[in-house]
């Protein structure tokens, strides 16, 4: 279809308006949509910001459909993957009469691994009641089911512990040598996507698959003549994880936990196999300990200086030395004894890599949770090597989010990911945010990193909230401050206070929902990618402007990068990553044309500081004020 013919898709009696209920086609939709069809058509890369409420998903599908060209669309979260596909494709298949296949990949993690399944049949590790119940789940879904996908499994947790026995890594995959090779379930997903017209995968696999390409051993998701990425603001900060390198003690603890369930199955009689492998477990969990009880982030060289850790990691050096020598002895008695074996050589070269931190162009950094420590190796620019993808004859590509330019500026974008030659187009949301909201920024707040700040700013917001007719959220930059707004506001408030980690995301958001009147309190994970439409969100509250912490050691050594190239690096780095990510938070608010609300930023920089007019330029047009009584009128309004 030619690239002036795509509004036609979209007319009053057109196919979608005729298939779908409601449909009632949109300025900036149409526009979007005649930007895709012309970005298939003479390859010119397009970046599209449209605003919340745009339609753009369907201002991209439609035109891609019509194009019958080989596409993969890529999203930012499996959520918005699985909305893509079983939703949203789904319809607009059947509104243009779409006859070519259509496929959803996931990483690997996502499928069950009917091996890894069988040997627990013979040797189950030691789970807790909870691992087990799971792992009952998982037997009975596994005859069941026909994609393998665990996220269909009804009650299984997100972080359960039985996840990594019973799907594959790359690591211990047997690949061809493995016996349910035929019967797969993540063969017969590629396969799928090889063969469809369409396939839908998420950015983290979007990347993996360019890693692996660059490896030269194969490829994860097909060649393709358009590649649609959704959600794009994620682009340049997942690369960077898939472009640099990544090693954490979890693969050490997995790979002991393999070596046991090996020896049982493939060597009985090797006694010294056990002993290695709960000696590495052990110096795995020795070095987590090494660096403290904290959990957090920061810069690897400085840690790997202090004697205590040096010494753990020499001492895991030394085990997986051991390790080598013992498994060296049992090679040709099993696939998994062999497969254990390759495992071990390459996790020995990537710590090797991960823990020699002399190379330029990266920052190495570590972070660890509360069982394990994990050491990363980032590239500080992904611009050079996507720019070769873009380079790619023949190919046509779309960027799309809500939040891409900062102001009416795309160039931090368009420079983090290497697009010199492109087109822009920016689409402003079609909802009348002079009526439908108002922005506060109350006066006399608290310093910013004040000590038990949440708790001031609970204190001040509570009447607020209490007269808000809705629901609300309390969006925080950190968790200190997330417990102490929850403490009080549950202390204060006679409605329910929802927070972030004590149930999983879904069901937090379904509570929320049902209930209407809830406070759901949270951090970062809620910022985006969140859909409350009506009168169970009518107010969102942002504790302040999200600039990522000044210790973020990928942050830290960006800013002495552009402090040797002679940049601003608060300028180039810091204000647009905060712009966007304050325009993720406060596009919770409005969802619908119908919908009303207020958003309160309690920040006072937004209005005492320069850079605060950059903020208010790149956010909706609404009514301001910094007066909570003017708050208090607007929400009396909403009843």
């Amino acid at each position: 279809m030619e690239a002036h013919d795509s509004s036609s898709l979209f007319a009053e009696q057109g196919p979608l308006a005729l298939a779908i209920d409601g449909f009632t086609p949109r300025e900036a939709q149409v526009a979007m949509a005649a930007a895709v069809a012309q970005a298939l058509d003479d390859k010119v890369p397009l970046v599209v910001e449209a605003g919340t409420g745009t339609g753009k998903t369907y201002a991209y599908l439609a035109p891609v459909l019509a194009a019958g060209k080989k596409v993969v669309l890529s999203t930012g979260s499996r959520n918005l993957q699985e909305q893509l596909f079983h939703r949203d494709l789904p319809t607009l298949v059947k509104a243009m009469g779409y006859h070519h296949p259509v496929a959803l990949l996931k990483g690997r993690a996502n499928y069950i691994c009917l091996e890894r399944l069988g040997l627990l049949n013979d040797a189950v590790p030691a789970l807790s009641a909870e691992g087990l119940a799971d792992l009952h789940k998982v037997r009975r879904f596994a005859p069941l089911t026909t994609s393998g996908d665990i996220g269909d499994i009804p009650g299984l947790p997100e972080r359960s512990e039985i996840l990594p026995l019973v799907t594959s890594t790359n690591d211990n995959c047997l690949g061809r040598d493995c016996g349910h090779y035929q019967d797969c379930y993540l063969v017969k997903a590629r396969a799928r996507a090889m063969e469809a017209q369409v396939v839908v995968v998420n950015h983290h696999l979007f990347f993996a698959d360019m890693a692996v390409r660059d490896t030269g051993f194969g490829q994860l998701i097909p060649d393709a003549q358009a590649y649609i990425l959704d959600e794009a603001h994620q682009l340049p900060e997942i690369a960077g994880q898939y472009f640099g390198q990544s090693q954490s003690s979890r693969l050490f603890v997995e790979l002991a936990r393999d070596l046991r369930l090996a020896q049982k199955v493939e060597a009985r009689d090797m006694a010294q196999l056990g002993k290695a492998a709960d000696q590495l477990e052990r110096c795995a969990q020795d070095l987590r300990l090494s660096v403290g009880l904290d959990s957090g982030r920061g810069q690897l060289r400085p840690m790997l200086a202090r004697p205590e850790v040096a010494q753990a990691l020499a001492r895991l050096l030394e085990s997986l030395e051991f390790t080598y020598e013992v498994l060296k002895l049992c090679l040709g008695r099993g696939d998994q004894l062999n497969q254990c074996f390759e495992r071990l050589i390459g996790l020995r070269t990537q710590l090797d890599s991960v823990t020699r931190v002399e190379e330029n162009g990266y920052s190495y950094w570590f972070d660890t949770s509360r069982l394990h420590i994990s050491f990363h190796k980032t590239p500080l620019s992904v611009a050079d090597r996507f720019a070769t993808e873009l380079a790619k004859d023949e190919v046509s590509w779309v960027f799309t989010s809500a939040t891409l330019a900062v102001g009416d500026s795309f160039a931090h974008f368009c420079a983090d990911l290497g697009l010199e030659h492109c087109r822009t187009l920016q689409l402003d949301s079609p909802f009348d945010y002079s009526r439908q909201s108002c922005l506060c920024v109350p006066r006399y707040l608290p310093e910013t990193n004040g000590p038990g700040r949440g708790r001031v700013l609970a204190n001040t917001l509570a009447d607020t909230l209490a007269r808000v007719p809705g629901g609300s959220f309390f969006l925080c930059t950190s968790y200190q401050v997330m417990n102490e707004v929850a403490e009080v506001l549950r202390a204060r408030l006679d409605r329910t206070v929802l927070v972030q980690g004590e149930d999983n995301k879904v069901r937090l958001l379904e509570q929320f929902s049902q209930d209407g009147r809830a406070v759901l309190v949270a951090t970062g994970s809620f910022w985006e990618g969140i859909d409350v439409r009506g009168n169970a969100l009518q107010c969102v509250v942002i504790d302040k402007l999200p600039f990522s912490a000044p210790d973020d050691p990928l942050l830290s050594a960006r800013l002495e990068d552009c402090r040797r190239r002679g940049e601003d690096g608060f300028a180039r780095v810091q204000l647009p990553k905060a712009i966007i990510t304050l325009k993720q938070g406060v596009g919770r608010l409005i969802r619908d044309v119908q919908d009303k609300g207020v958003l309160v930023i309690t920040d006072g920089r937004l209005v005492n500081r320069a850079y605060g007019a950059d903020f208010i330029a790149s956010l909706p047009a609404m009514p301001r004020t910094r007066s909570l009584e003017r708050v208090a009128e607007f929400l009396s309004t909403l009843e």
